[in-house]
């Protein structure tokens, strides 16, 4: 097992489904203490992964990032526990997809709340013990669509586009408390959400593809955990493309 992350303390929000739960994977496999907050968590009967050494280092908190007190309350949960938190990945988000038209306001607030409102909760709350002990990764989970838009998804790529401006201001503000921001903009990736289009929908999807397929949750996660180590210890204010060629 790599230990890149050994004795790291980390923070992924949505962490117990899809992406988040594959980067939760990821950094425990090598050694962090993942604390993976979600909306809703699984049972205490439920193993996280069928790897029981990987299982043992992550804990599954419930929280909502649109919430500042709930956010709150987790960290000093963590810090009390841990005394510290070295990485935090901003990965909740929904979707209320509708064309402008026909999108309500109920849906626009959803999800810009979650999306862009909850890693500004998150990354305000989790940021302070980071400047205390002078050393921080941070990576926020935007999309492709943040990037080139998406018929149908103004208030989801509004959310994503405006996680660059985020962390591209927030890299600014912690450098030098050697603080990372970064971002990592996933293109089609296979999961729950994903699955739910018909064939035709997928095989289109793929056809704009130039590797030709799509991507594993676990392509996101390999990307997030490089922005997470010492091998990208001088990268900040980045946004790492990992969309098989869909954007470039």
């Amino acid at each position: 097992m790599n230990n890149r992350f050994e004795n790291r303390v980390a923070v992924v929000t949505g962490g117990c489904r899809g992406i988040g739960k594959s980067i939760a994977i990821k950094l425990a496999s090598e050694g962090a203490k993942v604390y993976a907050l979600d909306y809703v968590i699984p049972n205490e009967s439920e193993i996280f992964c069928d790897n029981p050494e990987i299982a043992k280092n992550v804990k599954c908190l419930q929280a909502d990032v649109t919430n500042f007190t709930s956010i709150e309350n987790c960290v000093n949960t963590i810090i009390e526990e841990e005394s510290k938190i070295d990485i935090l990945v901003n990965n909740a988000g929904i979707t209320r997809d509708n064309l402008l038209m026909r999108m309500s306001e109920a849906e626009w607030d959803a999800v810009l709340n979650t999306n862009l409102k909850g890693a500004f909760i998150c990354t305000k709350i989790i940021s302070r013990p980071m400047m205390s002990q002078r050393y921080g990764r941070i990576v926020n989970i935007g999309s492709v669509v943040g990037l080139m838009g998406n018929a149908g998804q103004s208030n989801y790529s509004a959310s994503k586009a405006g996680l660059v401006g985020f962390t591209k201001s927030i890299a600014r503000e912690l450098a030098s408390r050697n603080i990372l921001v970064n971002l990592v903009a996933p293109g089609y990736v296979r999961t729950a959400m994903t699955e739910k289009l018909n064939e035709e929908q997928k095989k289109a999807f793929i056809e704009n593809i130039p590797l030709k397929r799509v991507a594993e949750p676990e392509d996101i996660a390999n990307a997030v955990a490089f922005l997470c180590s010492d091998e990208a210890s001088y990268i900040t204010g980045n946004i790492l493309n990992v969309n098989g060629g869909l954007y470039l």
